[in-house]
């Protein structure tokens, strides 16, 4: 199948007016007989729901949690770029376009990132007209900080909780429209396939996570804004629940699956503690704007952070990366960390881990500027490590926390299977092979407020698909397969726990499918999960019933998907014989270390298509085509 992005003709900075322009409308008293089915209701999906509904279309939105407002981008601390140039720094739509372009490792569409800086801007008006308190200088506009892999500040914050800010206004457009009556909220409902009807994607099974009641939901569109998948690692800055189940069971009704091995490790993390863990806590890359990171020169050096001397540490990003320092782009300050750890440089018990200081901020700028910067960070530390980073230094480790990767979409955030719609970082769109810090919030609020309303409404003018309701059969075919795998994981009675399963799953995709992989490392992933995929289906313990509410249920079902998923993710990176961004095959670097991308043979986009249970997925490529940039070799130094 060919691969159509659908990107308009025409010069890079027209291409987004150009095609509001040539999209097909919906007559405002049409809209009313659309019902739009939106998964998910974090930024993405809220600001979807919030905003097709206020259009006049009818919505449905899904969330397993118990209010929206638990949704994952709560906790998203940092901040949202948006090319404002409030600080006059040089700053504009095309800077923003590149600086994410490069920070990729040039393998993203032109024509999505441009887009995405256009409508960065409008996404601050918007939170600000909502009542987001974003920081502000003493005259009263709205303050900037710096984030990795940029030379300017553009990244807009309400403290170290933007997220939870910027999901309390899109909730609270939601909530508006659920008072009207055109969205109806549906929580604690899980989503466990995706229904199709002539091909095109007519609906949804879901489960009601309090009483186990399987039910269908038809509607004319469906929308997935369910994150990313970054909790296949086990340990991981996600939330527990965090999963794959929508896209996989999206992708195993035929959506093409891109780029599943780009997936994002956090360099500021709170390190590991022990086997007892199930997630791991993000410290806000934003905390590197005055933090300034190191290890000892000496190795296995165990003497207290305050005693060791200034000529007796390393500030290795600084030191390797001079222009950038502390702000290099996620994926290499991670690997730089790694290394170093490797070396025996490491601190702390195990040894995986650095220090992020504020010594020299707190000196400089006082104690008072750097809590009013940082402070609910600091006190989120202290509260978990039981240490003040105002008098010693913060501990940090790289850990899973994005996915660049996703279902695949083209320019009107439409899969390959028409009306299946991808927003957020459920699908792979704008970020290629690494995310600069602060896009996230960006890429979910463009894709809800501003693309998602126009686009959809071309797939209801263009595509006149007759009404359908949860009578018609596939609805039925689907529930019962749905039903299906419930009972069968019932049934087994196994002796070991879910969560078991994934742990083991974690430490075989961390070890060889994380920071850094290898040909060899891939090939055991490939061997080692189709025999674990048997044992899990031979001796899982799931325990109590399907009517009620049932954790170990959800549980075993996420990780079954996440089971199968894995193979996808090692397919992809066995497949990519390259290093790019995140992904680094140790056998592809340069002399100096550094990821050493191949242009000739994998400027492209790599969507797998399922083949069925225990097949190799295919392979389609979408040629990545680069008019307006120059593929160089990314620098930070």
């Amino acid at each position: 199948m060919t691969l159509d992005s659908k990107v308009p003709s025409g010069p890079l900075a027209d291409k987004w007016d150009k095609h509001r322009f040539d999209l097909k409308l919906v007559n405002p008293a049409n809209k009313r007989k659309f019902r739009v089915l939106i998964v998910g209701s974090g930024l993405a999906g809220a600001s979807a729901a919030a905003s097709l509904a206020e259009l006049g279309y009818d919505v449905d939105c899904f969330c397993y949690q118990d209010s929206p407002r638990r949704a994952h981008s709560i906790a998203a601390q940092g901040g949202i770029n948006a090319s404002k140039n409030y600080q006059n720094d040089g700053d504009s739509d095309f800077r923003l376009f590149y600086d994410t372009i490069k920070g990729g490792d040039f393998r993203s569409r032109e024509a999505n990132v441009y887009r995405l800086a256009q409508v960065s801007t409008h996404i601050i008006d918007q939170c600000v007209a909502q009542g987001v308190p974003f920081a502000r200088e003493y005259g009263g506009t709205l303050a900037n900080r710096s984030f990795g892999g940029v030379l300017v500040s553009r990244t807009f914050y309400a403290r170290g909780a933007t997220g939870q800010q910027l999901l309390l206004g899109a909730y609270g457009a939601l909530n508006r429209q659920i008072h009207a009556g055109k969205v109806t909220m549906h929580n604690r409902c899980e989503m466990l396939d995706l229904v199709l009807v002539d091909g095109h994607a007519r609906g949804i099974i879901t489960r009601d996570m309090v009483t186990g009641k399987i039910e269908r939901w038809a509607g004319d569109a469906v929308v997935l804004g369910t994150g990313g998948y970054g909790n296949i690692f086990f340990l991981s800055t996600n939330a527990v629940g965090c999963n794959v189940t929508a896209s996989f069971r999206a992708y195993k009704r035929g959506a093409y699956m891109a780029n599943p091995c780009f997936t994002q490790i956090h360099p500021t993390c709170i390190p590991v503690a022990g086997e007892h863990q199930s997630k791991l806590t993000l410290m806000s890359e934003s905390l590197r704007n005055d933090g300034r990171i190191w290890v000892p020169k000496k190795k296995k050096d165990t003497r207290p952070a305050p005693s060791i001397p200034e000529d007796e540490r390393d500030y290795y990003l600084e030191r390797i990366y001079p222009t950038f320092g502390n702000l290099v782009p996620r994926d290499i300050a991670s690997r730089a960390a790694k290394n170093v750890c490797d070396d025996g440089y490491g601190i702390g018990m195990s040894g995986l881990g650095v220090y992020l200081d504020f010594a020299d901020a707190i000196q400089r700028l006082g104690r008072d500027v750097i809590s009013q910067r940082y402070g609910n960070l600091f006190d989120m530390y202290e509260r978990i490590t039981g240490e003040d980073p105002y008098k010693v230094p913060m501990r940090i480790y790289p850990a899973s926390h994005y996915t660049m990767g996703g279902l695949w979409v083209d320019y009107n955030l439409m899969s390959n299977i028409p009306g299946l719609h991808v927003i957020g970082e459920a699908n792979f769109s704008d970020h290629g092979a690494n995310r600069l810090g602060a896009s996230a919030l960006m890429q979910g609020l463009a894709d809800g407020y501003f693309v998602l309303p126009y686009t959809i409404g071309n797939y209801f003018a263009t595509e006149h698909q007759e009404q359908v309701t949860t009578d018609h059969p596939a609805f039925g075919e689907v529930e019962a397969e749905v039903k299906g795998q419930i009972d069968r994981l019932l049934a087994v009675k196994g002796k070991r726990t879910p969560a078991s399963f994934h742990k083991e799953l974690g430490k075989l995709m961390w070890d060889h499918c994380g920071m850094s992989r290898n040909a060899k490392g891939l090939e055991q992933v490939l061997q080692r999960i189709p025999e674990l995929r048997q044992e899990f289906w031979e001796n899982v313990s799931v325990t109590g019933a399907g009517m009620e509410l049932n954790q170990c249920l959800e549980r075993a079902g996420r990780v079954a998907d996440f089971l199968e998923f894995g193979e996808v993710m090692a397919h992809d990176a066995l497949g990519r014989g390259e290093s790019c961004g995140a992904h680094l095959r140790e056998e592809y670097v340069s002399e100096d270390g550094e990821a050493k991308r191949d242009d000739d043979n994998y400027c492209y986009v790599a969507a797998w298509e399922y083949q069925g249970d225990g097949k190799e997925p295919a392979l389609h490529k979408e040629e990545l085509v680069f008019e307006n940039v120059e593929l160089t070799t990314r620098s930070y130094k």
